[in-house]
């Protein structure tokens, strides 16, 4: 047996609190702000469920603002996972801190809740480049961004004063991780659901049907 495939790689899932006014806010003026929440904690749910049906080691649920929210509360209990209040800053600060925080134990995968399209599959491609010694692996995103980063080891380089929330991220990272020596994959590219027009992408796929059926 190869033992580098069978070493634990960390999930860290990152949240915002489900509250209505303060969660998927761009979706806010298609879905108004309850449903936009419900979607929020409809993700949220979904996206620890990939993330321990991938099978690859110990998974902990960041959260923002922090950790007392009655839906964590109870996802620590369904899931029997840690809670970790993401720290004060912007998204890189946080995730770096994360980072730094986990890859001490172990390989470090980062998602966030908005790519329903994500797979227990993709979780264990995304650790195989991990395990295979590369220092880091991204899933892009078709708007630009990424809905996955893995690391080896926490590198600054790759979070501080990045143009979040662009259509630039993963160019710059790109540029980032050269500038790094880094060697890197993106096995897949991804689409995730962050505006009005993603909403169409979400119906289509079938994915959230039961959620649709809700609110209609």
């Amino acid at each position: 047996m190869n033992l580098t495939m069978t070493e634990p790689v960390s999930i860290a899932v990152f949240s915002r609190a489900p509250i209505p006014g303060q969660a998927k806010t761009r979706l806010i003026p298609a879905l108004g702000s309850k449903a936009a929440a419900n979607l929020q904690q409809a993700f949220l749910r979904r996206s620890l469920q990939t993330a321990f049906s991938a099978g690859l080691g110990p998974v902990s649920l960041w959260c923002t603002p922090d950790c007392t929210h009655s839906v964590f509360q109870q996802c620590r209990v369904d899931f029997n996972l840690s809670l970790y209040p993401q720290c004060e800053g912007d998204l890189g600060k946080r995730m770096l801190a994360a980072f730094e925080r986990l890859c001490a134990k172990n390989p470090v995968l980062l998602i966030g809740t908005d790519c329903p399209a994500l797979t227990p599959a993709h979780l264990r491609l995304a650790a195989s480049v991990l395990r295979e010694g590369d220092d880091a692996v991204f899933l892009p995103a078709k708007d630009g961004g990424y809905v996955l980063v893995g690391l080896r080891q926490a590198e600054a380089s790759l979070f501080t004063d990045m143009p979040w929330g662009s259509a630039e991220v993963m160019t710059e990272t790109r540029r980032r991780l050269m500038q790094a020596s880094m060697r890197w994959q993106e096995p897949a590219l991804l689409w995730d659901v962050d505006v009005p027009d993603d909403l169409a992408s979400l119906r289509f796929s079938g994915l959230m049907n039961e959620w649709f059926e809700e609110i209609e």
